[in-house]
């Protein structure tokens, strides 16, 4: 999950495939994702990366044959569990079929699913990740303990601009991603680095400061719209933190079936909820992370994952993240200027109840009459004076090019 078309840091299009199967994961789901991105029309709209989101891993003390092992080799070097014979042959099959490939660890001495994680070992890890052909890389914060750094046998590797930041809590919160960062510029690999400490320390204020290319803003997503619209409207004001090579993250996308694997089951978003997450998620140039089962798409979510014009907003290569421009009790406007003069601009209701919501297009610096498209129906709309009301029914959203 890297860049869509150029180097220049776009926003992400991608599939998390262990999230979704979680501590099931085997080579052969994440395979079996691969081929079907690769042989439905995912591919041409954008969407290229295929990561594993944990138990690649050998996990101390499990009770499951399949993740028992020695965690690393006599050198020190990770070593996979039983489901994942040979990393390099996967992350060739993937390349071999045109997409990325994406993998998981913690800056702590465990992940979240308690498998082996990175910490003492970053610069051992890094190599492997480059040895083996990833891509991405998302360093999740599970297990990382401060104090531990005490215990390091060598000193964390610090950039500069730790110490000029007076606030005890954001070293702390810092020196273990620029320490895998360290360790990833040393490898003669480009690999997308995503921090994921779930928005401590207003980490959108510092992430890059890390070398992130992307990082949390929040806790874990699920599919329910409290904590779908919970995450995506409090995304508002840290639209000044993002670039094109730097993106707050809210999360992946939580449509098609989705869960705790193996069982799995349709998202309960309502398809108006759904078109609301996906045309949020595109407006605040998010990363786009499917974290659903791939071989189970319909033909409704697949009518989501590949609306070019919506998808442009999301990948516009101005690098813009869109603002919330105004809110009316349940009515919320939100925009986003485009490379090409053009405002993406989300008209969303967050009540239960149908609502009229209006778009004052002065905001905009727009005045007279102005070029509107609907990015959902993909048809032009009546020239609009002054503002834009669409009446927008319950938890429902009209996403809409203007110029």
């Amino acid at each position: 999950m890297a860049w869509i078309g150029t180097p220049f840091g776009f926003s992400q299009s991608g599939s998390i495939v262990g999230h979704c199967f979680a501590g099931a994961v085997t080579d052969g789901n994440i395979r079996d994702a691969a081929r079907v991105m690769a042989e439905s029309s995912l591919v041409d709209h954008g969407w290229c990366y295929v990561n594993n989101d944990d138990f690649w891993q050998v996990k101390p003390g499990s009770n499951d044959p399949t993740l028992q092992g020695p965690e690393r080799d006599a050198e020190g070097n990770i070593l996979t569990n039983k489901r994942f014979p040979d990393m390099k042959a996967l992350t060739d099959y993937i390349h071999g079929l045109g997409l990325k490939a994406g993998l998981y660890s913690s800056p702590g001495p465990l992940t979240c699913g308690g498998c082996s994680g990175s910490f003492g070992h970053e610069e051992q890890d890094a190599a492997s990740y480059a040895k083996w052909g990833f891509d991405y890389l998302k360093h999740d914060w599970c297990s990382y303990r401060p104090e531990s750094e005490k215990d390091r046998a060598k000193p964390a590797p610090r950039l500069s601009v730790l110490d000029s930041i007076t606030n005890d809590e954001k070293p702390k919160l810092m020196i273990p991603y620029a320490t895998m960062r360290a360790a990833l510029d040393r490898q003669p690999r480009d690999i997308h680095y995503s921090l994921c400490q779930y928005g401590m320390g207003n980490v959108s204020e510092w992430g890059d400061m890390v070398g992130g290319n992307s990082w949390r803003t929040t806790g874990d997503i699920n599919d329910s719209w409290s904590s779908m619209a919970g995450i995506g409207f409090k995304q508002a004001g840290l639209e000044k933190y993002a670039k094109p090579g730097r993106w707050n993250d809210p999360d992946m996308l939580v449509v098609g079936h989705v869960g705790w694997g193996p069982a799995l089951h349709p998202t309960k978003l309502t398809p108006n909820e759904q078109y609301t997450h996906i045309s949020l998620w595109s407006l605040l140039a998010s990363p786009l992370l499917i974290g659903c089962d791939l071989t189970k798409l319909d033909d409704f979510t697949v009518g989501l994952l590949t609306n070019d014009e919506v998808l442009e907003v999301n990948q516009d290569e101005l690098g813009k993240q869109a603002g919330r421009i105004s809110k009316d009790g349940n009515g919320e406007v939100w925009a986003k200027q485009m490379v090409d003069g053009s405002w993406a601009v989300g008209l969303f209701n967050r009540g239960t109840a149908p609502l009229q919501v209006s778009c004052d297009l002065s905001l905009l610096n727009i005045r007279g009459a102005a070029q509107v498209r609907d990015l959902w129906r993909q048809k032009n709309e009546a020239p609009a004076s002054g503002k834009i009301t669409r009446t927008i029914p319950r938890h429902g959203v009209a996403l809409l090019r203007v110029k």
